[in-house]
């Protein structure tokens, strides 16, 4: 098996990725976190998706990709520049593009309740977890990449991670699994 070909790359994602290397920004996921997000996503049929911290997009399109006709993505970025790549090339009614502090946005939001969640920021993975959480339904699934060293990470940031792992051993209301895969992947589950 090759996990690491990929015939459903979605159509936007080569585009996307130039302007990305363009701006020299170095913390989009890679292909293989794409893929799954992409089967999560058809996973939910209706679904209300959330992702914090789109980037340029290129998570978003994944997401895009594998979600069907009556689903809708929120997707939350700080980065007017990075946003407007994703808005530029992602045009679908079925996506929201907010451009907003997550942490804000975390703290201010009281809409409807998400089916998945995709925490790719500080804000909702490592800060303000439990606020984030508590916006996912029963059965809402948690999702986060980049678990596994990376060069890229600060100087400080493993003892994060650390913590964060730790942490999310020791609740009692999910149901989660650790996967050394991709850049590493954690995929958690609200209890119902």
């Amino acid at each position: 098996m090759q996990d690491k070909f990929f015939n459903n790359i979605p159509k936007q994602y080569d585009l996307i990725l130039d302007a990305t290397k363009a701006l020299a920004f170095n913390m989009a996921s890679d292909l293989q976190t794409g893929s799954l997000l992409s089967t999560l996503a058809a996973s939910k049929s209706n679904a209300n998706i959330l992702e914090m911290g789109t980037g340029s997009g290129l998570s978003t399109s994944w997401i895009l990709s594998g979600m069907d006709n009556k689903s809708r993505l929120t997707t939350i970025e700080n980065n007017e520049l990075l946003l407007d790549i994703a808005k530029k090339n992602l045009v679908d009614e079925r996506v929201d593009f907010v451009l907003a502090d997550g942490y804000e946005w975390l703290k201010n939001y009281s809409g409807e309740k998400f089916d998945l969640l995709f925490a790719d920021a500080m804000p909702g993975k490592y800060d303000l977890f439990e606020e984030a959480f508590d916006l996912l339904k029963p059965g809402g699934i948690y999702f986060i990449d980049d678990m596994l060293p990376q060069p890229n990470w600060p100087e400080g940031h493993a003892e994060r991670v650390d913590a964060f792992i730790n942490m999310l051993d020791h609740k009692t209301d999910v149901t989660f699994t650790k996967l050394s895969w991709s850049t590493g992947i954690i995929i958690v589950v609200k209890n119902i």
